[in-house]
Protein backbone atom coordinates (compact mmCIF):
# COMPACT_ATOMS: atom_id res chain seq x y z
CA UNK A 1 0.00 0.00 0.00
CA UNK A 2 1.40 3.47 -0.88
CA UNK A 3 2.61 5.35 2.18
CA UNK A 4 0.39 8.35 1.42
CA UNK A 5 -2.70 6.12 1.37
CA UNK A 6 -1.64 4.47 4.62
CA UNK A 7 -1.06 7.88 6.20
CA UNK A 8 -4.58 8.89 5.16
CA UNK A 9 -5.97 5.81 6.86
CA UNK A 10 -4.00 6.66 9.99
CA UNK A 11 -5.51 10.14 9.88
CA UNK A 12 -9.01 8.61 9.79
CA UNK A 13 -8.19 6.40 12.76
CA UNK A 14 -6.89 9.31 14.78
CA UNK A 15 -9.98 11.39 14.06
CA UNK A 16 -11.87 9.29 16.62
CA UNK A 17 -12.50 11.23 19.81
CA UNK A 18 -10.64 9.48 22.63
CA UNK A 19 -13.04 10.53 25.39
CA UNK A 20 -16.08 9.43 23.42
CA UNK A 21 -14.41 6.11 22.61
CA UNK A 22 -13.57 5.53 26.26
CA UNK A 23 -17.09 6.38 27.31
CA UNK A 24 -18.61 3.98 24.79
CA UNK A 25 -16.30 1.20 25.93
CA UNK A 26 -17.46 1.76 29.49
CA UNK A 27 -21.09 1.68 28.32
CA UNK A 28 -20.39 -1.66 26.64
CA UNK A 29 -19.53 -3.18 30.01
CA UNK A 30 -23.20 -3.04 30.98
CA UNK A 31 -24.06 -5.24 28.00
CA UNK A 32 -21.39 -7.76 28.96
CA UNK A 33 -22.33 -7.82 32.62
CA UNK A 34 -25.99 -8.37 31.77
CA UNK A 35 -24.99 -11.28 29.53
CA UNK A 36 -22.82 -12.67 32.32
CA UNK A 37 -25.73 -12.51 34.71
CA UNK A 38 -27.92 -14.33 32.20
CA UNK A 39 -25.33 -17.10 31.77
CA UNK A 40 -24.71 -16.28 28.10
CA UNK A 41 -20.96 -16.83 28.43
CA UNK A 42 -21.34 -20.23 30.11
CA UNK A 43 -20.60 -23.45 28.23
CA UNK A 44 -21.03 -27.13 29.03
CA UNK A 45 -17.34 -27.89 28.63
CA UNK A 46 -13.91 -26.35 28.44
CA UNK A 47 -12.67 -25.42 24.95
CA UNK A 48 -9.12 -24.75 23.77
CA UNK A 49 -7.54 -22.79 20.92
CA UNK A 50 -4.16 -21.52 19.81
CA UNK A 51 -2.60 -18.49 18.17
CA UNK A 52 0.72 -19.35 16.54
CA UNK A 53 3.13 -16.73 15.15
CA UNK A 54 5.97 -17.25 12.67
CA UNK A 55 8.55 -15.21 10.79
CA UNK A 56 9.92 -15.81 7.29
CA UNK A 57 13.54 -16.38 6.23
CA UNK A 58 15.40 -17.14 3.01
CA UNK A 59 15.40 -20.89 2.57
CA UNK A 60 19.12 -20.97 1.74
CA UNK A 61 20.58 -18.56 4.25
CA UNK A 62 18.22 -17.81 7.16
CA UNK A 63 18.17 -14.09 6.37
CA UNK A 64 14.87 -12.49 7.33
CA UNK A 65 12.37 -12.18 4.48
CA UNK A 66 9.37 -9.93 3.94
CA UNK A 67 6.25 -11.98 3.18
CA UNK A 68 4.24 -10.78 0.16
CA UNK A 69 0.70 -9.92 1.27
CA UNK A 70 -0.76 -12.02 -1.56
CA UNK A 71 1.13 -14.99 -0.18
CA UNK A 72 -0.41 -14.55 3.28
CA UNK A 73 -3.87 -14.61 1.73
CA UNK A 74 -2.97 -17.68 -0.32
CA UNK A 75 -1.89 -19.72 2.71
CA UNK A 76 -4.69 -18.48 4.96
CA UNK A 77 -2.42 -16.79 7.50
CA UNK A 78 -2.96 -13.38 9.05
CA UNK A 79 -0.57 -10.44 8.94
CA UNK A 80 1.13 -9.40 12.14
CA UNK A 81 3.19 -6.35 13.07
CA UNK A 82 6.18 -6.77 10.74
CA UNK A 83 6.24 -7.50 7.02
CA UNK A 84 8.18 -10.67 7.88
CA UNK A 85 5.48 -11.98 10.24
CA UNK A 86 2.60 -14.42 9.71
CA UNK A 87 0.06 -15.72 12.21
CA UNK A 88 -2.19 -18.76 12.34
CA UNK A 89 -5.27 -19.04 14.57
CA UNK A 90 -6.77 -22.49 15.09
CA UNK A 91 -10.45 -23.35 15.31
CA UNK A 92 -11.67 -23.74 18.93
CA UNK A 93 -12.08 -27.37 19.97
CA UNK A 94 -13.44 -29.16 23.07
CA UNK A 95 -10.77 -30.15 25.56
CA UNK A 96 -10.69 -33.90 25.06
CA UNK A 97 -8.61 -36.42 23.14
CA UNK A 98 -10.24 -35.61 19.81
CA UNK A 99 -10.11 -31.86 20.41
CA UNK A 100 -6.38 -31.80 21.16
CA UNK A 101 -5.70 -34.10 18.21
CA UNK A 102 -7.73 -31.73 16.03
CA UNK A 103 -5.68 -28.76 17.24
CA UNK A 104 -2.43 -30.49 16.34
CA UNK A 105 -3.75 -31.76 13.01
CA UNK A 106 -5.04 -28.34 11.99
CA UNK A 107 -1.72 -26.69 12.76
CA UNK A 108 0.18 -29.35 10.82
CA UNK A 109 -2.19 -29.29 7.85
CA UNK A 110 -2.16 -25.54 7.45
CA UNK A 111 1.55 -25.21 8.17
CA UNK A 112 2.44 -27.94 5.66
CA UNK A 113 0.48 -26.08 3.02
CA UNK A 114 2.19 -22.82 3.98
CA UNK A 115 5.63 -24.44 3.80
CA UNK A 116 4.87 -25.88 0.38
CA UNK A 117 3.69 -22.53 -0.96
CA UNK A 118 6.45 -20.42 0.56
CA UNK A 119 9.13 -22.79 -0.71
CA UNK A 120 8.19 -21.75 -4.25
CA UNK A 121 9.15 -18.21 -3.20
CA UNK A 122 12.45 -19.50 -1.80
CA UNK A 123 11.45 -18.69 1.74
CA UNK A 124 10.55 -20.64 4.86
CA UNK A 125 8.33 -19.91 7.86
CA UNK A 126 10.20 -20.29 11.14
CA UNK A 127 8.79 -21.00 14.60
CA UNK A 128 11.13 -19.06 16.90
CA UNK A 129 10.92 -16.47 19.64
CA UNK A 130 13.26 -13.76 18.32
CA UNK A 131 14.97 -13.50 14.94
CA UNK A 132 18.69 -12.71 14.88
CA UNK A 133 19.69 -12.49 11.19
CA UNK A 134 18.30 -9.39 9.38
CA UNK A 135 17.36 -9.28 5.69
CA UNK A 136 20.24 -9.79 3.29
CA UNK A 137 22.25 -6.62 2.85
CA UNK A 138 20.50 -4.82 5.73
CA UNK A 139 21.20 -4.37 9.41
CA UNK A 140 18.65 -5.07 12.14
CA UNK A 141 18.73 -1.59 13.67
CA UNK A 142 17.81 0.10 10.38
CA UNK A 143 15.20 -2.52 9.51
CA UNK A 144 13.48 -1.98 12.87
CA UNK A 145 13.67 1.82 13.01
CA UNK A 146 13.41 2.99 9.40
CA UNK A 147 10.40 5.26 8.88
CA UNK A 148 9.20 8.16 6.75
CA UNK A 149 7.07 11.25 7.29
CA UNK A 150 4.02 11.66 5.10
CA UNK A 151 1.75 14.71 5.13
CA UNK A 152 -1.95 14.29 4.34
CA UNK A 153 -5.09 16.32 5.08
CA UNK A 154 -7.01 15.25 8.19
CA UNK A 155 -10.80 15.33 8.51
CA UNK A 156 -10.74 18.89 9.84
CA UNK A 157 -9.09 19.99 6.60
CA UNK A 158 -5.71 20.75 8.13
CA UNK A 159 -2.62 19.00 6.87
CA UNK A 160 -0.82 16.76 9.33
CA UNK A 161 2.41 14.83 9.18
CA UNK A 162 2.40 11.13 10.11
CA UNK A 163 5.27 8.81 10.89
CA UNK A 164 5.03 5.58 8.86
CA UNK A 165 7.30 2.60 9.64
CA UNK A 166 8.84 1.28 6.44
CA UNK A 167 8.76 -2.42 7.32
CA UNK A 168 5.50 -2.56 9.25
CA UNK A 169 2.32 -4.23 7.98
CA UNK A 170 -0.26 -1.89 6.47
CA UNK A 171 -2.56 -1.98 9.49
CA UNK A 172 -3.55 1.56 10.39
CA UNK A 173 -3.81 0.54 14.05
CA UNK A 174 -0.11 -0.34 14.26
CA UNK A 175 1.01 2.89 12.62
CA UNK A 176 -1.44 5.00 14.63
CA UNK A 177 0.36 4.05 17.83
CA UNK A 178 3.28 6.27 16.85
CA UNK A 179 1.08 9.21 15.83
CA UNK A 180 -1.59 9.46 18.49
CA UNK A 181 -1.47 11.98 21.30
CA UNK A 182 -0.90 8.98 23.57
CA UNK A 183 2.23 7.97 21.63
CA UNK A 184 4.38 9.00 24.58
CA UNK A 185 2.73 6.22 26.58
CA UNK A 186 4.79 3.73 24.58
CA UNK A 187 8.55 3.45 25.04
CA UNK A 188 9.21 2.51 21.38
CA UNK A 189 12.59 1.23 22.48
CA UNK A 190 14.35 -2.00 23.35
CA UNK A 191 16.22 -2.10 26.65
CA UNK A 192 18.03 -5.29 27.68
CA UNK A 193 21.51 -6.23 28.89
CA UNK A 194 23.98 -4.60 26.45
CA UNK A 195 21.17 -3.59 24.06
CA UNK A 196 19.63 -0.15 23.74
CA UNK A 197 17.63 0.67 20.62
CA UNK A 198 15.38 3.70 20.26
CA UNK A 199 12.75 3.88 17.54
CA UNK A 200 9.95 6.29 16.68
CA UNK A 201 7.34 3.60 16.01
CA UNK A 202 6.43 0.29 17.70
CA UNK A 203 8.20 -1.64 14.92
CA UNK A 204 10.95 -2.99 17.27
CA UNK A 205 8.27 -5.23 18.75
CA UNK A 206 8.41 -7.22 15.49
CA UNK A 207 11.59 -8.85 16.77
CA UNK A 208 9.44 -11.32 18.72
CA UNK A 209 6.95 -14.10 18.07
CA UNK A 210 4.89 -16.30 20.38
CA UNK A 211 2.27 -18.95 20.84
CA UNK A 212 -0.87 -18.06 22.77
CA UNK A 213 -2.97 -20.91 24.19
CA UNK A 214 -6.61 -20.09 24.94
CA UNK A 215 -8.69 -21.89 27.57
CA UNK A 216 -12.44 -21.29 27.60
CA UNK A 217 -13.90 -21.67 31.09
CA UNK A 218 -17.16 -23.64 31.51
CA UNK A 219 -18.76 -21.09 33.85
CA UNK A 220 -17.88 -17.44 33.39
CA UNK A 221 -18.42 -16.61 37.04
CA UNK A 222 -15.45 -18.87 37.84
CA UNK A 223 -13.08 -17.03 35.49
CA UNK A 224 -11.18 -15.32 38.36
CA UNK A 225 -10.31 -18.70 39.88
CA UNK A 226 -8.83 -19.94 36.60
CA UNK A 227 -7.14 -16.59 36.01
CA UNK A 228 -5.41 -16.58 39.40
CA UNK A 229 -4.17 -20.13 38.90
CA UNK A 230 -2.89 -19.10 35.45
CA UNK A 231 -0.79 -16.41 37.13
CA UNK A 232 0.77 -19.04 39.44
CA UNK A 233 1.75 -21.35 36.58
CA UNK A 234 3.01 -18.52 34.35
CA UNK A 235 6.54 -18.50 35.80
CA UNK A 236 7.11 -22.27 35.78
CA UNK A 237 5.71 -22.72 32.25
CA UNK A 238 7.73 -19.76 30.94
CA UNK A 239 10.88 -21.26 32.48
CA UNK A 240 10.25 -24.44 30.46
CA UNK A 241 9.66 -22.53 27.23
CA UNK A 242 12.39 -19.86 27.13
CA UNK A 243 13.76 -19.48 23.61
CA UNK A 244 15.35 -16.05 23.02
CA UNK A 245 18.69 -15.41 24.74
CA UNK A 246 20.20 -13.43 21.84
CA UNK A 247 19.47 -10.37 19.70
CA UNK A 248 20.69 -9.64 16.18
CA UNK A 249 24.42 -8.98 16.74
CA UNK A 250 24.39 -5.40 15.40
CA UNK A 251 21.99 -4.37 18.20
CA UNK A 252 24.57 -5.00 20.93
CA UNK A 253 26.47 -2.04 22.34
CA UNK A 254 29.88 -1.56 20.75
CA UNK A 255 31.64 -1.91 24.08
CA UNK A 256 29.97 -5.23 24.91
CA UNK A 257 32.23 -8.25 24.58
CA UNK A 258 31.10 -11.77 23.75
CA UNK A 259 31.78 -12.70 27.37
CA UNK A 260 29.57 -9.81 28.53
CA UNK A 261 26.69 -10.90 26.29
CA UNK A 262 26.98 -14.57 27.22
CA UNK A 263 27.24 -13.84 30.91
CA UNK A 264 24.47 -11.27 31.17
CA UNK A 265 21.86 -12.36 28.64
CA UNK A 266 18.38 -13.39 29.72
CA UNK A 267 16.87 -16.64 28.54
CA UNK A 268 13.66 -14.94 27.32
CA UNK A 269 14.29 -11.47 25.94
CA UNK A 270 10.88 -11.53 24.27
CA UNK A 271 9.34 -10.47 27.59
CA UNK A 272 11.55 -7.37 27.91
CA UNK A 273 11.13 -6.43 24.24
CA UNK A 274 7.34 -6.38 24.49
CA UNK A 275 7.44 -4.39 27.73
CA UNK A 276 10.02 -1.78 26.78
CA UNK A 277 8.59 -1.16 23.31
CA UNK A 278 5.04 -0.59 24.56
CA UNK A 279 5.50 0.80 28.08
CA UNK A 280 6.25 4.38 29.07
CA UNK A 281 9.56 4.23 30.98
CA UNK A 282 8.65 7.27 33.09
CA UNK A 283 5.58 5.63 34.67
CA UNK A 284 5.18 2.77 37.09
CA UNK A 285 3.03 -0.08 35.82
CA UNK A 286 2.83 -0.04 32.04
CA UNK A 287 0.18 -1.50 29.78
CA UNK A 288 2.29 -4.63 29.26
CA UNK A 289 2.65 -6.26 32.66
CA UNK A 290 2.05 -9.22 34.91
CA UNK A 291 -1.54 -8.59 36.05
CA UNK A 292 -2.91 -8.72 39.56
CA UNK A 293 -5.32 -11.33 40.86
CA UNK A 294 -9.01 -11.06 40.06
CA UNK A 295 -11.78 -11.18 42.63
CA UNK A 296 -14.85 -11.24 40.37
CA UNK A 297 -15.62 -11.68 36.69
CA UNK A 298 -17.11 -8.18 36.67
CA UNK A 299 -13.75 -6.85 37.81
CA UNK A 300 -12.16 -8.43 34.74
CA UNK A 301 -14.61 -6.55 32.52
CA UNK A 302 -14.01 -3.26 34.32
CA UNK A 303 -10.23 -3.58 34.05
CA UNK A 304 -10.38 -3.71 30.27
CA UNK A 305 -12.75 -0.73 30.08
CA UNK A 306 -10.62 1.33 32.47
CA UNK A 307 -7.31 0.54 30.78
CA UNK A 308 -5.40 3.41 29.21
CA UNK A 309 -6.64 4.02 25.67
CA UNK A 310 -3.71 4.22 23.28
CA UNK A 311 -5.52 4.14 19.94
CA UNK A 312 -9.29 4.90 19.90
CA UNK A 313 -9.99 3.03 16.68
CA UNK A 314 -13.13 3.54 14.59
CA UNK A 315 -15.80 0.92 15.19
CA UNK A 316 -18.07 -0.43 12.46
CA UNK A 317 -21.39 -2.12 13.03
CA UNK A 318 -21.43 -5.89 12.53
CA UNK A 319 -23.67 -8.93 12.81
CA UNK A 320 -21.67 -10.91 15.36
CA UNK A 321 -22.92 -11.36 18.91
CA UNK A 322 -19.89 -9.53 20.32
CA UNK A 323 -20.62 -6.59 18.01
CA UNK A 324 -23.09 -5.69 20.74
CA UNK A 325 -20.06 -4.39 22.67
CA UNK A 326 -17.80 -3.25 19.79
CA UNK A 327 -15.86 -0.50 21.56
CA UNK A 328 -14.98 -2.86 24.39
CA UNK A 329 -13.78 -5.45 21.87
CA UNK A 330 -11.67 -2.88 20.07
CA UNK A 331 -10.16 -1.63 23.31
CA UNK A 332 -9.33 -5.17 24.37
CA UNK A 333 -6.92 -5.34 21.42
CA UNK A 334 -4.51 -3.05 23.28
CA UNK A 335 -5.17 -4.51 26.71
CA UNK A 336 -1.70 -6.00 26.95
CA UNK A 337 -1.25 -8.30 29.95
CA UNK A 338 0.77 -11.51 30.11
CA UNK A 339 -2.42 -13.27 31.12
CA UNK A 340 -5.67 -11.68 30.04
CA UNK A 341 -9.39 -12.40 30.11
CA UNK A 342 -11.35 -12.43 26.85
CA UNK A 343 -15.11 -12.06 26.33
CA UNK A 344 -16.46 -12.73 22.87
CA UNK A 345 -18.10 -15.02 20.38
CA UNK A 346 -19.61 -14.80 16.90
CA UNK A 347 -23.08 -15.88 18.10
CA UNK A 348 -24.97 -15.87 21.38
CA UNK A 349 -24.69 -19.66 21.60
CA UNK A 350 -20.92 -19.49 20.97
CA UNK A 351 -20.29 -16.63 23.40
CA UNK A 352 -17.49 -17.45 25.83
CA UNK A 353 -15.24 -16.20 28.57
CA UNK A 354 -11.69 -17.43 28.27
CA UNK A 355 -8.12 -17.07 29.47
CA UNK A 356 -5.50 -16.01 26.92
CA UNK A 357 -2.08 -17.18 28.10
CA UNK A 358 0.61 -14.99 26.53
CA UNK A 359 3.99 -15.73 28.21
CA UNK A 360 5.12 -18.62 25.98
CA UNK A 361 7.48 -17.81 23.08
CA UNK A 362 7.24 -19.60 19.75
CA UNK A 363 8.69 -23.09 20.10
CA UNK A 364 11.03 -25.24 17.96
CA UNK A 365 8.31 -27.65 16.74
CA UNK A 366 4.56 -28.06 16.47
CA UNK A 367 4.61 -30.84 19.02
CA UNK A 368 6.33 -28.57 21.54
CA UNK A 369 3.71 -25.89 20.96
CA UNK A 370 0.81 -28.32 21.36
CA UNK A 371 2.51 -29.67 24.48
CA UNK A 372 2.25 -26.24 26.08
CA UNK A 373 -1.36 -25.94 25.00
CA UNK A 374 -2.14 -29.33 26.55
CA UNK A 375 -0.18 -28.58 29.73
CA UNK A 376 -1.87 -25.23 30.27
CA UNK A 377 -5.34 -26.65 29.62
CA UNK A 378 -4.67 -29.65 31.85
CA UNK A 379 -3.49 -27.40 34.67
CA UNK A 380 -6.56 -25.21 34.38
CA UNK A 381 -8.71 -28.33 34.67
CA UNK A 382 -6.89 -30.00 37.54
CA UNK A 383 -5.78 -27.12 39.77
CA UNK A 384 -9.25 -25.62 39.93
CA UNK A 385 -11.07 -28.94 40.37
CA UNK A 386 -8.76 -30.15 43.14
CA UNK A 387 -8.44 -26.71 44.77
CA UNK A 388 -4.66 -26.95 44.60
CA UNK A 389 -3.00 -24.94 47.40
CA UNK A 390 -0.67 -23.07 45.03
CA UNK A 391 -3.54 -20.60 44.72
CA UNK A 392 -2.40 -19.40 48.17
CA UNK A 393 1.02 -18.44 46.84
CA UNK A 394 1.42 -14.68 47.33
CA UNK A 395 0.85 -12.70 44.16
CA UNK A 396 4.19 -10.93 44.64
CA UNK A 397 5.98 -14.29 44.63
CA UNK A 398 4.11 -15.39 41.51
CA UNK A 399 5.27 -12.19 39.83
CA UNK A 400 8.86 -12.71 41.03
CA UNK A 401 8.72 -16.23 39.61
CA UNK A 402 7.68 -14.86 36.24
CA UNK A 403 10.57 -12.44 35.86
CA UNK A 404 13.07 -14.88 37.35
CA UNK A 405 11.99 -17.38 34.68
CA UNK A 406 12.45 -14.65 32.05
CA UNK A 407 16.02 -14.12 33.19
CA UNK A 408 17.24 -17.62 33.98
CA UNK A 409 14.84 -20.18 32.53
CA UNK A 410 15.02 -23.54 34.27
CA UNK A 411 17.94 -22.31 36.36
CA UNK A 412 15.71 -19.73 38.05
CA UNK A 413 14.90 -20.02 41.73
CA UNK A 414 11.13 -20.46 41.65
CA UNK A 415 8.81 -20.86 44.61
CA UNK A 416 5.89 -23.28 44.48
CA UNK A 417 3.37 -24.83 46.85
CA UNK A 418 2.99 -28.57 46.27
CA UNK A 419 -0.22 -30.54 46.50
CA UNK A 420 0.45 -31.36 50.17
CA UNK A 421 0.58 -27.65 51.02
CA UNK A 422 4.36 -27.40 51.44
CA UNK A 423 6.28 -24.49 49.99
CA UNK A 424 9.31 -25.53 47.97
CA UNK A 425 12.05 -24.02 45.83
CA UNK A 426 13.21 -27.41 44.59
CA UNK A 427 12.85 -27.41 40.82
CA UNK A 428 12.29 -31.16 40.47
CA UNK A 429 9.59 -31.14 43.16
CA UNK A 430 7.91 -28.17 41.47
CA UNK A 431 7.75 -29.78 38.04
CA UNK A 432 6.83 -33.21 39.37
CA UNK A 433 3.78 -31.63 41.00
CA UNK A 434 2.96 -29.28 38.14
CA UNK A 435 3.18 -31.85 35.35
CA UNK A 436 1.38 -34.49 37.40
CA UNK A 437 -1.55 -32.12 37.70
CA UNK A 438 -1.39 -31.26 34.01
CA UNK A 439 -1.65 -34.99 33.29
CA UNK A 440 -4.48 -35.36 35.80
CA UNK A 441 -6.40 -32.57 34.09
CA UNK A 442 -6.01 -34.25 30.70
CA UNK A 443 -7.03 -37.71 31.88
CA UNK A 444 -10.00 -36.17 33.66
CA UNK A 445 -11.10 -34.87 30.25
CA UNK A 446 -11.05 -38.38 28.82
CA UNK A 447 -7.50 -38.81 27.56
CA UNK A 448 -5.84 -42.12 28.38
CA UNK A 449 -2.73 -42.02 30.55
CA UNK A 450 -0.71 -42.89 27.47
CA UNK A 451 -2.21 -40.04 25.45
CA UNK A 452 -1.67 -37.51 28.24
CA UNK A 453 1.90 -38.67 28.78
CA UNK A 454 2.62 -38.30 25.06
CA UNK A 455 1.45 -34.67 25.03
CA UNK A 456 3.53 -33.82 28.09
CA UNK A 457 6.65 -35.80 27.16
CA UNK A 458 8.46 -32.88 25.48
CA UNK A 459 8.17 -30.82 28.67
CA UNK A 460 9.13 -33.69 30.98
CA UNK A 461 12.23 -34.26 28.84
CA UNK A 462 13.26 -30.63 29.25
CA UNK A 463 13.00 -30.98 33.03
CA UNK A 464 14.98 -34.24 33.13
CA UNK A 465 17.73 -32.95 30.86
CA UNK A 466 17.64 -29.40 32.27
CA UNK A 467 17.69 -28.09 28.70
CA UNK A 468 15.38 -25.51 27.14
CA UNK A 469 15.55 -24.08 23.62
CA UNK A 470 17.10 -20.96 25.13
CA UNK A 471 19.81 -22.98 26.87
CA UNK A 472 20.39 -24.98 23.67
CA UNK A 473 21.04 -21.71 21.81
CA UNK A 474 23.23 -20.35 24.58
CA UNK A 475 25.47 -23.41 24.69
CA UNK A 476 26.04 -23.38 20.95
CA UNK A 477 27.02 -19.74 20.94
CA UNK A 478 29.27 -20.22 23.96
CA UNK A 479 31.01 -23.21 22.36
CA UNK A 480 31.57 -21.31 19.12
CA UNK A 481 32.99 -18.30 20.96
CA UNK A 482 35.27 -20.54 23.02
CA UNK A 483 36.51 -22.02 19.75
CA UNK A 484 37.47 -18.55 18.50
CA UNK A 485 34.38 -17.35 16.62
CA UNK A 486 33.20 -13.77 16.86
CA UNK A 487 29.91 -13.18 18.64
CA UNK A 488 28.25 -12.30 15.32
CA UNK A 489 29.46 -15.47 13.62
CA UNK A 490 28.55 -17.57 16.65
CA UNK A 491 24.97 -16.23 16.81
CA UNK A 492 24.43 -16.60 13.07
CA UNK A 493 25.84 -20.12 13.07
CA UNK A 494 23.54 -21.06 15.96
CA UNK A 495 20.55 -19.56 14.17
CA UNK A 496 21.24 -21.48 10.98
CA UNK A 497 21.56 -24.70 12.98
CA UNK A 498 18.25 -23.92 14.72
CA UNK A 499 16.45 -23.51 11.40
CA UNK A 500 18.16 -26.62 9.98
CA UNK A 501 17.09 -28.78 12.94
CA UNK A 502 13.61 -27.29 12.79
CA UNK A 503 13.26 -28.16 9.12
CA UNK A 504 13.87 -31.80 10.09
CA UNK A 505 11.50 -31.91 13.06
CA UNK A 506 8.92 -29.10 12.77
CA UNK A 507 5.92 -31.24 11.82
CA UNK A 508 6.76 -34.68 13.18
CA UNK A 509 9.44 -34.33 15.85
CA UNK A 510 10.04 -32.31 19.00
CA UNK A 511 12.80 -30.37 20.71
CA UNK A 512 13.51 -33.58 22.67
CA UNK A 513 15.07 -34.89 19.44
CA UNK A 514 17.53 -31.98 19.49
CA UNK A 515 18.78 -32.64 23.00
CA UNK A 516 20.66 -35.77 21.97
CA UNK A 517 23.06 -33.76 19.79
Amino acid sequence: MPEEELAARVADVLSVDAEDFRGRAEEDTAVIKEALEDGVFDNPQAIVGLEYEFYAVKDDGCDLRRVPRRLLELIGFEKELGLHNAEMTTSPQPLNAHGLAAQESEVKARLQTALDVTSSERMRLVSDALWTIPPEGEDAATYLTDSVDRTVPSRDGRERSFRIATNMSDSARYHAMANTERASAAGMRVEAPHVSLQGDTVMPESLITSIQPHYQVPHAIDLPLYFNYALRVAGPLLALGVNSPFFPPDLYDEAATAADVLGDCWMEHRISVFETVLNDPSTGEGKVRFPRDLSTVEEAVDRVAADDTMVPMPVEAGERFDDRFPHFRRKHGTYWRWVRPVFGGPTRSAANARIEFRPIPAQPTVRDSVSFLAAFAGLMESLTRLEHPVNELDWEIARENFYAAMRDGLEADLTWITNDGKETTDSLALYEDLLAHAEDGLTNRGLTEEQAAKYLYPLRRRVRQAVTPGRWKHERVRTAVDDGATLEDAIQSMQRRYVERQSETLLEGSFADWIVE
